[in-house]
């Protein structure tokens, strides 16, 4: 996860899904989606339903407490 303040046109709140540094997903402030970055990511929806919205929850209730810390820091 990265949080950023006071950047024009860069994203508040990033997450990025890394396998072997290689990167499998991203979702960011601006989207506010979770998506695969990797072709092969995309059957994770067929084996389980429902998959990217769970991670796009996760990644939408992430944001306001790392918004906190930058807030307090």
């Amino acid at each position: 996860y990265t949080a950023s303040s006071g950047i024009p046109n860069f994203p508040t709140y990033v997450s990025v899904g890394l396998v072997d540094d290689v990167q499998i997903s991203h979702c960011d402030s601006i989207t506010n989606r979770n998506e695969p970055k990797q072709n092969w990511m995309n059957k994770v929806e067929e084996e389980d339903p429902g998959y990217w919205e769970r991670q796009t929850q996760i990644c939408l209730e992430n944001q306001p407490s790392f918004k906190a810390d930058i807030d307090i820091a």
